[in-house]
């Protein structure tokens, strides 16, 4: 005789979402490891959160909220402080006639419920939902990038006298084997600095000794913002940690060191490229966040105009030539690149990169990674590269004259060449190439263009408002009045989704030479720099700084970001 189920499992079986089988499954561990049914059926994959926690308000005839797309009012979140929301998992939604409709995971939490009425004294209603997506939120909505926060994740580290048994040299270097006996908070520390800088979309942390204490930092859309101080104490064990991860010896405090940790944080696989440096302090760390999702754009998403858009488009599907991306480090130039690679990258085409190191992982692509130690430089692999008689070929950066010329040559043979070059516009990039020794027939015969960029940060799209710029600021930054006419600028008030910066995300400001005749002809005649710039405007060449402006009238950024990054001397 079939068992009759009750409950929030009765209403799962009636819909088909799991089976008795699963049930009978998730009771036996349930009992086993002394979890609730819910929990357990999650665990084992029968079904999903969301299902659950849907089934357990209709169950209790709950409303159930899914905060994927719900934007919560700050005048709201600021009714519960922000200790007592992650110290019960609660959230405020909405005010109330008699009080505060708070979110919870467990619909039968009396006890919690009642102290959230002394505590808030207000009347509080619940509705549910689940706990990862009311984390997720209370992350987003309390997220403090500045350090203001009393309640930082990282506070209790910090406040508390948590002695780690080490040994700790004059220098502040305490990477000794006593290091790990006091391990389990370290370890608990390293992944919520790790599991913080995710949420806050970070690109890298910093762990940077100081005398009398160790400075955290983020980089967030390529700005820098402390996090939070810890005690000196903690800096061996820190280190010690973070090289344990990434299988680098420890022992090792004189030299530099690098190494590689994979993390899931949520549901995302992060890679994360370790750089270890003595410094007269200690030894100071950043790891470097390599998200998947990052390489999955699409060249529409990065940014260009549309005449720009469509000359890029053209020239990806060039049959051969070099096609040079230069910017400082930082300027988004792997995620064109990658972006080229994503649209070219089909079964009848092969691709081959030589990269230093290979950051990101692409299906369908052969990536050869540099190893000075044997010999395998750049040169060499293009080298080798030939004879695999590969269609599209990316380098990962024209570092010398023989790199410059193996790519030179590729090119001629009838290869399409991407790569980069450090230089601060595109003009520049040809000088360069040739300061490096390449004669300038090669380089006129084979660069076929040339996309120098930048990256600036976006205004938030949920506190952008609209304002109108000073006299003073109109004039400063050289706007036309045609432009005026038709621009929208926006700003960003600062709220929780952008904590409070009033910028979220980056986008790229370009500037692309196009190699003609005429130009072929400048290169020939070594002509200065400044005049193949001024005769490529000529041509309707636009500037990194008059590109960027189109993106202020338009309201994606700021003159500030563009100032910030772009200098308007000689680019009008």
């Amino acid at each position: 005789m079939a068992k009759e189920y009750k409950g929030f499992v009765k209403i799962l079986l009636d819909q088909g979402v799991i089976t008795d089988e699963q049930v009978t499954d998730a009771e036996s561990l349930a009992v086993q490891t002394s979890k609730t049914v819910a929990i357990t059926l999650v665990q084992l994959g029968y079904a999903t959160e969301e299902e659950v926690m849907r089934s357990r308000a209709t169950h209790n005839r709950m409303e159930y909220v899914d905060l994927t797309n719900v934007e919560i009012p700050e005048m709201v979140i600021e009714l519960m402080p922000e200790a007592v929301a992650r110290e019960n998992t609660v959230l405020p939604i909405e005010q109330t006639d008699r009080g505060l409709k708070v979110l919870m995971s467990e619909p039968g939490d009396v006890d919690t419920i009642e102290k959230l009425r002394f505590i808030l004294n207000r009347d509080v209603t619940v509705a549910l939902a689940t706990r990862s997506s009311i984390i997720l939120a209370i992350n987003r909505m309390y997220g403090q990038v500045e350090g203001e926060s009393a309640d930082s994740i990282l506070q209790e580290f910090t406040d508390t006298a948590i002695d780690f048994t080490e040994t700790v040299d004059d220098s502040g270097d305490g990477d000794g084997e006593d290091s790990q006996d006091g391990s389990a908070p370290i370890v608990r520390l390293v992944n919520l600095m790790i599991q913080e800088a995710v949420q806050l979309r970070a690109s890298d942390i910093h762990i940077e000794p100081f005398e009398d204490r160790v400075r955290i930092r983020y980089r967030i859309d390529g700005v820098l913002h402390e996090r939070d101080r810890l005690p000196k104490r903690q800096l061996g064990a820190i280190i010690s940690r973070v090289k344990i991860l990434a299988s680098i010896d420890i022992a090792e405090k004189r030299r530099e060191q690098d190494g590689r940790i994979k993390v899931n944080v949520g549901e995302k696989e992060l890679d994360l490229r370790v750089s270890i440096i003595p410094t007269n302090m200690g030894q100071s760390g950043v790891l470097r966040l390599l998200d998947k999702d990052n390489i999955k754009i699409g060249i529409r998403q990065l940014g260009f105009s549309e005449d720009n858009y469509k000359v890029f488009n053209q020239l990806i599907r060039r049959p051969n030539g070099i096609i040079l991306v230069t910017g400082p480090t930082g300027s988004g130039k792997t995620t064109t690149l990658y972006a080229a690679m994503n649209g070219l990258n089909r079964p009848d085409r092969k691709i081959i990169t030589a990269e230093d190191p290979v950051e990101y992982y692409l299906p369908g692509i052969n990536q050869v990674e540099v190893k000075h130690k044997i010999g395998l430089d750049f040169a060499r692999i293009i080298r080798s590269m030939l004879r695999q008689a590969p269609n599209v070929i990316l380098v990962g950066e024209m570092r010398d004259a023989e790199t410059v010329s193996m790519g030179i040559q590729a090119s001629l043979t009838g290869h399409l060449v991407f790569s980069t070059l450090h230089t601060n516009d595109a003009p520049t990039a040809i000088t360069r190439m040739i300061d490096m020794g390449v004669p300038g027939y090669l380089v006129a015969s084979s660069v076929v263009a040339i996309l120098a960029q930048r990256l600036v940060r976006t205004i938030c799209p949920k506190c952008r408002a609209r304002y109108t710029p000073t006299e003073s600021e109109i004039k400063e930054s050289g706007v036309t009045e045609e432009q005026i006419a038709e621009a929208t600028f926006m700003r960003g008030k600062g709220c929780n989704s952008c904590q409070k910066s009033g910028f979220r995300g980056r986008v790229g400001i370009y500037e692309m030479l196009m190699v003609d005749a005429k130009v072929r002809e400048m290169i020939f005649a070594n002509t200065p720099t400044n005049e193949i710039r001024e005769y490529c405007m000529s041509q309707g060449m636009r500037t990194l700084y008059q590109d960027g402006l189109i993106k202020v009238c338009k309201g994606f950024t700021t003159f500030e970001e563009v100032y910030r990054v772009a200098k308007r001397t000689e680019q009008d």
